[in-house]
């Protein structure tokens, strides 16, 4: 079966004034026979069609005559939606012969479209930015403190100590910094070896090569697709330093067995929660296990600062160091001396200015993406050749991206999908890559690594932002069981 073509927005879009070749040539290239005429800000001026083109051309008009906002030739008032509307309101304008609409935002700026197999174009994960957020940062602006001094980094830090209950929280510029800068704090680099699952994001494995450690890769459990105990105690040498437990997609590891382990080996546990903030492990919120443990704020994560990122220690010793190394390693008590060879991995006041924000409505956004994955599992429940994400008595998904297994469909059948769901507006991703497979890693790999090889190769992740309708995804599921049943299996 071939790839059906996206058809991106900018391909419907012409700003006036344009010849009428140019017209033209943008209808017959996006194949829908139709343009949509903006002005310079992609605000909606009016709407041409292959019709139109036909009755221009029949009254005399020349390919190089301009058409201008004032051009009688194509519709001034043409149907159009704002972005946020029903789907049923799609539907009803398609009752009337409509066959492409434009979808505009507050300024009545074109910024999607719907066709009958396109409704709209439904981001896989996006921020959901408030008033309190926006006001947060224009008081930094206004004030000046814009950089990594001001009020809104101690606020961050201490409630995101206040969610977790307890530790001693970090704030940092990103996710992946956490994970390097609680390495360093650990006194783990050059010599020492770090175990960490062979499923996850490549921030984890980068950390520690960047930390000058060594990375071993273990395999993980297909129940819970984090890093299976048993490849753990097996991969543990004289040489390794700390084991890196991620919490994948949301779900914890089972970090009791892995802190016993850890224990009995004398080494360090760094917890990757990246994608976990508001997981639970045996009622508990994830992240206060380890020895130190480290989350994300990108833009697609639960809480978002943009870019950003927390670590948090236990121990009052290894967060003081820790500070001094984020703030270039310069002493606490004598300014512009270093004590340490430091980095600089400090957040910026604005950054967290929005994470305040954002940690008061923390409740709200996860128990918004807990009905999303809710919903998502009633109307797939039934689908056949799927399995959804784990779930078990003793722990509680962070609800950060809906991801499935297409079972055995493999990376073929699966990145066709993604394709014809890309066709419809649904956009969808696959699993992380193993780490063995790709170039960078490689000398790090001892196996096989069946379950993350599998895992990847049939994991897809599906629209999960905290602005989907039950109507909205109603609706995607509706699109992804019909294109899945387009496509077969490739292996048993």
């Amino acid at each position: 079966m071939p790839t059906r073509t996206h058809i991106p927005l900018e391909s419907l879009l012409v700003t006036l004034p344009a010849t009428f070749r140019d017209v033209l040539e943008v209808i017959q290239a996006n194949t829908l026979g139709i343009v949509f005429l903006v002005d310079a800000d992609r605000r909606l001026i009016g709407v041409f069609t292959d019709g139109d083109a036909r009755r221009a051309l029949l009254t005399g008009v020349e390919l190089d005559d301009t058409m201008t906002v004032d051009s009688p030739y194509y519709n001034h008032a043409p149907h159009s939606l704002p972005y946020d509307c029903e789907i049923s309101e799609i539907w009803d304008l398609f009752e009337q012969t409509l066959r492409c609409i434009p979808l505009l935002d507050a300024n009545q700026r074109v910024v999607d479209y719907s066709t009958r197999e396109r409704i709209k174009h439904f981001m896989v994960l996006e921020p959901n930015i408030g008033e309190q957020e926006i006001s947060n940062v224009l008081e930094c602006v206004t004030s000046g403190w814009i950089s990594s001094q001001g009020r809104f980094i101690g606020l961050f830090e201490k409630a995101f100590n206040d969610y977790l209950g307890g530790g001693h929280a970090i704030a940092v510029s990103n996710g992946t910094v956490a994970l390097h800068l609680a390495l360093n704090t650990l006194g783990i680099g050059r010599g020492d070896e770090v175990i960490v699952p062979n499923f996850t994001f490549a921030a984890s494995i980068n950390a520690i090569i960047h930390a000058g450690a060594t990375p071993v890769l273990a395999d993980v459990e297909r129940d819970t697709w984090t890093i299976d105990l048993e490849e753990l105690r097996r991969l543990i040498t004289p040489r390794t330093k700390a084991v890196m437990p991620v919490h994948i997609y949301g779900q914890p590891a089972r970090i009791d067995e892995i802190m016993e382990i850890a224990a009995q080996a004398g080494i360090f546990v760094i917890e990757d929660c990246a994608e976990a903030l508001g997981a639970c492990y045996k009622n508990r919120r994830v992240g206060l296990d380890g020895d130190a443990t480290c989350f994300s704020f990108f833009a697609n994560k639960g809480v978002t600062t943009g870019e950003g990122g927390m670590v948090v220690f236990k121990d009052d010793e290894m967060t003081d160091r820790a500070r001094i190394l984020r703030d270039h390693g310069m002493s606490k008590t004598k300014k512009y001396w270093h004590d340490v060879a430091g980095f600089n991995f400090r957040m910026t006041n604005m950054q967290a200015a929005v994470g305040v924000a954002q940690m008061e409505r923390i409740e709200e956004l996860l128990h918004r993406r807990k009905v999303i994955f809710q919903t998502y599992d009633q109307l797939l429940s039934g689908c056949q050749g799927i399995s959804l994400l784990p779930k078990n008595s003793w722990s509680e998904n962070s609800y950060w991206l809906y991801t499935i297994i297409l079972d055995g469909y493999g990376e073929s059948g699966r990145d066709l999908l993604l394709a014809h769901l890309g066709h419809r507006g649904v956009d969808s991703r696959p699993g992380f890559y193993p780490l063995h497979l790709m170039d960078p890693y490689r000398e790090f790999a001892h196996g096989t690594y069946p379950v993350s090889t599998y895992l990847s190769a049939n994991a897809i992740c599906l629209p999960s932002s905290f602005s989907l309708t039950d109507e909205e995804i109603s609706h995607i599921v509706e699109i992804f069981i019909e294109e899945l049943a387009e496509i077969a299996p490739t292996t048993a």
